[in-house]
């Protein structure tokens, strides 16, 4: 039985001070992993880092992004989000969106758009939405279950979902770990590893913190969406 690849398992950004929410975004992408079919569209796919893991379960993975990405972008197709997609009508069979939207001034045009391509499947999109302001200048919103419906159902799509990553202490603790990371800088040996076990011990501690929570959906580091284009609910 071959093994399958975790989502992050690639994902050059995941640092000890952040790893719980690379793990809290792989058990997202895992769990949608029915959803995944067909040809597969990445909008915004920035370096591709969560392409080995997608192609596990669909046919063909394309991923998209602009010019103007600070990442090292390894996009097939180059497309302005903001804008008209550079693909065809009904092209896609799913799309996954990972904290991409936040970064678009025109996050209507971009659902619009990505109901056009989408064939009659599912998009998967995560965004922030108790997050640092990152990326400068290209950092323009973030949003609430309510407001993410809203857009999503004004563009055509039936919102099935909306999950928050994590609660209060998840969001609260990767805070912490952000600020000492831009504290910690230049410290002598022992301060860093003191800062190196609080990192870990905030991210370990917190599943446990977590279950203290009865409402993790108001303070949230972030949500998933899961909606579809037309009659194509896969059964629970």
């Amino acid at each position: 039985m071959t093994l399958k690849i975790k989502p992050s398992e690639f994902h050059s950004n995941k640092k000890a001070y952040n790893w719980l929410i690379y793990e809290l975004n792989d058990k997202f992408l895992e769990k949608y992993s029915k959803y995944y079919k067909g040809i597969l569209v990445d909008l915004g796919c920035g370096e591709a880092p969560y392409k080995k893991f997608f192609l596990q379960y669909c046919k063909k993975y394309i991923g998209v992004d602009w010019t103007n990405s600070l990442h090292n972008i390894k996009a097939d197709v180059v497309s302005d989000l903001n804008k008209k997609i550079n693909l065809p009508d009904e092209f896609a069979d799913t799309i996954i969106s990972l904290s991409v939207m936040e970064h678009l001034y025109e996050p209507q045009i971009f659902l619009s758009e990505s109901y056009r391509i989408l064939k009659g499947g599912y998009i998967i999109l995560q965004v922030p939405f108790q997050w640092w302001v990152h990326e400068e200048p290209y950092d323009y919103f973030r949003y609430t279950p309510y407001g993410l419906k809203y857009l999503f159902e004004k563009s055509g799509f039936k919102v099935i979902k909306i999950e928050p990553i994590g609660g209060f202490f998840t969001m609260l603790l990767l805070k912490l770990n952000y600020v000492l990371l831009r504290l910690y800088k230049g410290k002598f040996f022992p301060i860093i590893q003191i800062i190196y076990f609080i990192w870990n011990i905030n991210q370990i501690i917190d599943p446990l913190l977590e279950k203290l929570d009865k409402h993790p959906d108001r303070n949230t580091s972030g949500y998933f969406v899961v909606a579809m284009k037309e009659d194509n609910v896969i059964k629970k």
